[in-house]
C-alpha cells in the first residue's frame, strides 16, 4: 500500500493527539500502534457448526470440505533470504556488510510475518461470521515445537548422540511458519463463547462416516479408507468431520458413532492391545494320567481316574464325581 497521510478520525482530538504515542522502528519502518477494542461479532443464527482441523500441508481443513492453506513466502524470497544468509556469514564481524545483510533478512522474514498475521486475521472473521459454533483441534503447540532433549553418549563421558535436533527444527519452523495458535486465539476474540477445543486422539483414525478406529485406515498424509465400511475420504476433511461432531480422544469404537453410523460394541479396534481368550486346547500335565482341558464356556477343567473335575473343586482337593464343571 505504501506510505499513508494521517487523518483524524475522531471529533475532538487535537492535532498534536499522537505526540506521547510510543513509536519503535521496526525493520526499516515505523510503526504507531493504537490500542482498539473492537466489538465481538455476533453469531448468524444459523445453528452450522464447523470442525477445524490444523496441520502443516494443509493449514485449516474445514468440514464442509474447503481447504485454507496460510501463504507463505514464493521461491525467489527464500532464495534471497539464503543469499542474504550466505553474505552474512563470509562478511567480517561487526562490518556494515554484515548488518546490512541481516537487515534484508529480516525485512523478508517480517514480510512473510505480515502476511501471516494478515491471513490469520481474514480466516478468523470469516469463521465468525459465518458459523454459529467453531471446534478446534486441541494441540498442546509449545509442547509440539520444542527441541529435543540430549542424548548423553553413556561410552564417552561429556559427549553426546545424535538426537535428530536438525529435523525436528526443520519441522518446529514448517509448525509455527503456519498460524495455528493466533488463528485460534483471533478466532476466540471475534466470537467469545462459541469456541471449542476437541481433545486430538484418534481424530485422524477414526472413520467419520461408520465411526471405526483403524490405524490401517490411513493410507498416507491425504488419503483415508476405512478399513471397516470402505469410506474414502481426503485425511484432513475426514479428521475435521470428527472434529465438528465432538468425537475426539475416544480410545476405541462406541455403540453410537456421532458422526456418522453406528458400531457394534462387540467389535475391537486394531489399535487397542490384544486380550487374551479361552481355548478348547487340551494340555497334558504330565504323570498319573492327568489331564486338563479349557472350555471356552465353562472354563478349565480336570479328567483324572473316575471323572472330570472343575478348577475349583481340584484346587480344593475334591475328588467326587458330583463336583460341578
Amino acid at each position: 500500500m505504501g506510505p499513508l497521510p494521517p487523518q483524524r478520525q475522531r471529533q475532538g482530538c487535537s492535532a498534536s493527539c499522537g505526540e506521547d504515542v510510543p513509536r519503535h522502528p521496526q525493520n526499516g519502518q515505523w510503526h504507531i500502534a493504537f490500542a482498539v477494542i473492537p466489538d465481538p461479532i455476533d453469531k448468524p443464527g444459523t445453528g452450522e457448526v464447523i470442525g477445524i482441523d490444523r496441520g502443516v500441508t494443509i493449514t485449516a481443513a474445514l468440514s464442509d470440505g474447503r481447504t485454507l492453506t496460510c501463504p507463505q513466502l514464493t521461491t525467489r524470497e527464500r532464495a534471497q533470504i539464503r543469499k542474504h544468509q550466505r553474505r552474512a556469514a563470509r562478511a567480517p564481524k561487526g562490518s556494515e556488510r554484515k548488518t546490512a545483510a541481516y537487515a534484508k533478512v529480516a525485512r523478508l522474514k517480517a514480510r512473510e510475518a505480515n502476511r501471516r498475521k494478515d491471513w490469520c486475521e481474514k480466516t478468523s472473521t470469516m469463521l465468525a461470521r459465518t458459523y454459529d459454533l467453531v471446534r478446534f483441534e486441541k494441540l498442546n503447540i509449545k509442547t509440539m515445537t520444542a527441541k529435543p532433549k540430549a542424548k548423553p553418549d553413556p561410552d564417552h563421558p561429556g559427549q553426546y548422540l545424535r538426537n535428530g535436533r536438525a529435523a525436528k527444527a526443520g519441522l518446529n519452523r514448517a509448525v509455527l511458519s503456519q498460524g495455528w495458535g493466533l488463528l485460534r486465539e483471533r478466532t476466540r476474540h471475534k466470537a467469545p463463547g462459541r469456541v471449542e477445543d476437541v481433545p486430538a486422539p484418534y481424530t485422524s483414525l477414526r472413520c467419520s462416516a461408520c465411526g471405526w478406529i483403524d490405524k490401517n485406515s490411513r493410507k498416507s498424509q491425504a488419503e483415508f479408507v476405512c478399513s471397516s465400511c470402505g469410506f474414502t475420504c481426503n485425511a484432513d476433511t475426514n479428521a475435521s468431520i470428527n472434529v465438528a461432531a465432538g468425537q475426539g480422544g475416544i480410545p476405541r469404537p462406541r455403540r453410537t458413532a456421532g458422526a456418522g453410523g453406528a458400531t457394534t460394541a462387540t467389535s475391537r479396534s486394531n489399535a487397542r492391545e490384544p486380550q487374551p481368550t479361552w481355548a478348547g486346547i487340551p494340555l497334558l500335565l504330565g504323570g498319573g494320567g492327568c489331564q486338563m482341558q479349557v472350555d471356552a464356556q465353562s472354563g478349565p477343567w480336570f479328567s483324572h481316574g473316575n471323572g472330570p473335575y472343575s478348577w475349583a473343586a481340584y484346587c480344593l482337593g475334591s475328588r467326587h464325581d458330583d463336583a460341578p464343571r
